[in-house]
């Protein structure tokens, strides 16, 4: 069969229900043979960045690559901002560009560039198909690259004129692999360990979500009682209505789970992942005693340097120290403190909750009515900006992968693609994407595919008319920031072109029967809300005053 006929039957092989993307003159063989595929889905994107995120969403939420693709030059250029972020969230995705013919590709042509080697700081593994009979190994070899602990992006360049060369060579059959587990007897070093400290406590991080370990990692908390404390992109990993669940570790400030991690005597990390929360923050006299548990091993860092590694299956590992503590009778650990931050973080929580200001928002009520107006499988998508800040504070999840923020590689322009993204993959979920106004202006021409597609979605953007995160931090800082203004669009006017439904709420008392209308609408709704940021240096002076005895 033709070249680009057999990438596709691979393509199909391994499972890959969506390719999200702009095409190109160097990629039409294989949309050509895409379109005959009967299994996989080509979503029209309005820029390829877009196409990125809403690849690295669907990979986050299912655990299985799905692809984005351009165009050689500009069309791959325009790929790789979504594709780091998805590399460094550790979300598998195959991207996918042409190239010009081979025959020209050792001289100066028209568009050409190196495309691989500009995408291998951001991938796990790039490659450029040469020869058609060895497409069955690259795309066998990309997947399981993929897929495999710590997930991520892989490249697949096909020159055009490899596409249009034949191949008798068959796709190859998947074979998934069983993951490797510690060593029992190191299992129990841990646990004794842990069941010997008096304030242990644990840091989850974004491999627990990934793996689906939080249903073991549920039970370990219940029977040693033990609180968890998670990053940003571990949120759900325990109920936040559980007592054992002690919300988020991650801003730069600290909060009242620093004090936690100050008194304990172990610290339990499991799947951490330290390109969210550098122990530097919390761990920066090296004094911490670790137990890490993960798939690899530590990276290998001055201040986080553990006593004990569990490598292997997080699930496995948190069902042997379930096993473990079964047998136990009884845990002996000082929980006061952790009982007494929990109960301070719930009514920070509600603090703001019956606001009824007019002309402005406070963040933390418009947390509070998105967490109302949302079920516990519901999803929510955090763009990156000052609005970042306050959900990973505010925010809190009954399940995992119920709220979406980019913590890696931190780009924004992720929240609406990836809002699309989440409503292709649970089509019977509210989907909630928040930005600040000028992350969702970077990728607003996808208002228009999310139209196209009838997203049932819900975009909320937090107006301020600034770069609100940077002047924050300015502020901060040096008690001035430089200018960051900027003007916007008429919100309804420009909802109204895309065929969208806009609401401007400036009242908080309509802010929730707002978003419960925009959500039966029966199609994408945009909500904008002038919001109060001068709650961000309340909160810095706050999270600045905490003591040890509050």
């Amino acid at each position: 069969m033709k070249a680009s006929d057999l990438f596709v039957k691979c393509l199909e092989e391994e499972g890959i229900e969506y390719i999200f993307g702009v095409p190109g003159e160097e990629n039409a063989d294989f949309m050509i043979s895409l379109e005959d595929s009967g299994k996989i889905k080509f979503i029209l994107t309005r820029h390829e960045q877009g196409a990125a995120f809403m690849a690295e969403v669907y990979g986050r939420l299912t655990g299985n690559p799905a692809g984005c693709l351009g165009t050689l030059g500009p069309g791959a250029t325009n790929l790789i901002t979504g594709v780091a972020d998805s590399n460094m969230d550790r979300a598998p995705m195959l991207v996918l560009t042409g190239q010009g013919s081979t025959l020209r590709l050792h001289k100066e042509s028209h568009q050409i560039m190196d495309v691989v080697k500009m995408f291998e700081p951001v991938t796990k593994w790039a490659t450029s198909v040469l020869h058609p009979n060895t497409i069955p190994e690259i795309i066998r070899k990309a997947v399981r690259i993929a897929r495999s602990e710590k997930p991520g992006a892989v490249l697949i360049e096909l020159p055009e004129n490899i596409a249009k060369e034949s191949s008798d060579i068959n796709p190859i059959k998947p074979q998934r692999y069983m993951r490797s587990v510690p060593d029992e007897a190191v299992i129990d070093n841990a646990f004794e360990i842990i069941a010997s400290s008096s304030r242990p406590i644990i840091l989850a991080g974004n491999g627990i979500v990934r793996t689906g370990a939080s249903q073991q990692l549920r039970k370990f908390s219940k029977r040693t009682n033990i609180g968890v404390m998670s990053t940003f992109m571990a949120k759900g990993c325990v109920d936040k209505d559980s007592e054992h669940c002690l919300f988020t570790i991650g801003l730069g400030s600290r909060d009242r789970m620093s004090f936690l991690i100050d008194e304990a005597d172990v610290v339990i990390t499991l799947g951490f992942d330290m390109v969210e929360y550098h122990p530097s923050l919390w761990n920066p006299n090296s004094d911490k005693k670790i137990i890490h548990a993960d798939f690899l091993p530590a990276e290998i860092d001055q201040n986080y340097h553990p006593q004990i590694e569990l490598i292997g299956d997080l699930a496995h590992t948190l069902e042997a120290l379930n096993a473990r503590a079964k047998d136990r009778v009884k845990f002996y650990y000082d929980l006061t403190r952790q009982n007494k931050i929990r109960q301070d973080m719930i009514e920070d929580l509600a603090e703001h909750k019956d606001d009824d200001t007019k002309g402005s928002i406070r963040p933390q009520k418009a947390l509070w009515d998105a967490r109302q107006v949302l079920g516990p499988n519901d999803i929510l998508l955090s763009d990156v900006g000052a609005h970042k800040m306050w959900i990973a504070r505010y925010y809190h999840c009954h399940e995992p992968n119920t709220c979406l923020i980019p913590n890696g590689f931190c780009s924004m322009g992720f929240s609406l693609p990836g809002a699309i993204a989440a409503n292709l993959v649970y089509p019977g979920r509210r989907v909630l994407g928040i930005a600040g106004d000028a992350g969702f202006l970077m990728n607003v021409q996808e208002m228009e595919t999310a139209k196209r597609l009838n997203s049932n979605i819900v975009m909320m953007v937090w107006e301020d008319k600034q770069y609100g995160l940077i002047a924050w931090k300015q502020q901060s800082e040096f008690g001035k920031h430089t200018d960051l203004s900027f003007d916007n669009p008429d919100w309804e006017m420009l909802a109204n072109s895309f065929g969208w439904n806009g609401y401007f709420v400036n009242d908080s008392k309509d802010l929730l029967s707002t978003l419960e209308n925009a959500f039966n609408d029966g199609a994408p709704s945009l909500v904008v809300v002038p919001i109060d940021y001068r709650e961000n240096m309340l909160l810095t002076k706050r999270l600045g005053e905490l003591t040890l005895n509050m």
